[in-house]
């Protein structure tokens, strides 16, 4: 008997809920829940575990490197379907609360409280768009006035002119001898005055 989604992506029957977890545990404990639901058996009432992430693009010394970032640290999402009072599934609890770093779920009075609609949306939504697109995070926009804090330029001060996320550099002008000179420097070496 197949489950099918509705627009929003929930699994009929089940709904999200926000599970507490011990911090930089996230992935550790989603394989985990996920490995004991199949051995278990109960994957008819826990479908999917998500830890939402980002790629976020460094650029350090021209060299380019790919890594993830969680949107949500300390926390796990998880689909499952609830007995009719509102309690989890005897089954569920002892799976979910056998696992090494799980904390408890967000709710109140001892039952976990639904995600809503729009919020399962905008979790989804974040966790399917942002896998394939790498950004650069950089802390400053234009206008902000920053410190180089490495390089040829170390100490000097001025201000942002341009950024260029694609290469990871940031356009500062800086006064050298009472002239304004514009300088490209990677977003690391500078710092937020």
């Amino acid at each position: 008997m197949g489950q099918t989604e509705d627009k929003l992506g929930q699994t009929e029957g089940k709904q999200w809920f926000v599970l507490r977890v011990a911090s930089n545990r996230e992935g550790q404990v989603c394989e985990a829940l996920s490995r004991k639901v199949q051995i278990e058996g109960v994957d008819d009432l826990i479908g999917r575990i998500v830890v939402p992430t980002e790629k976020v693009k460094r650029v350090r010394g021209g060299q380019q490197k790919v890594y993830e970032r969680k949107l949500y640290p300390g926390y796990v999402f998880v689909e499952m379907a609830l007995t009719e009072d509102g309690g989890i599934q005897e089954r569920c609890w002892y799976v979910i609360k056998e696992t090494s770093g799980v904390g408890d779920f967000i709710g109140s009075e001892g039952k976990p409280t639904p995600m809503s609609s729009s919020d399962v949306a905008k979790m989804l939504h974040q966790a399917e768009a942002l896998e394939n697109v790498p950004s650069i995070q950089m802390e400053f926009k234009k206008g902000d006035m920053i410190k180089v804090k490495g390089g040829s330029f170390e100490g000097f001060e001025g201000e942002v002119d341009e950024i260029d996320s694609e290469r990871g550099t940031v356009r500062v002008i800086v006064t050298i001898f009472g002239r304004a000179t514009p300088l490209d420097i990677e977003y690391w070496q500078v710092e937020k005055v």
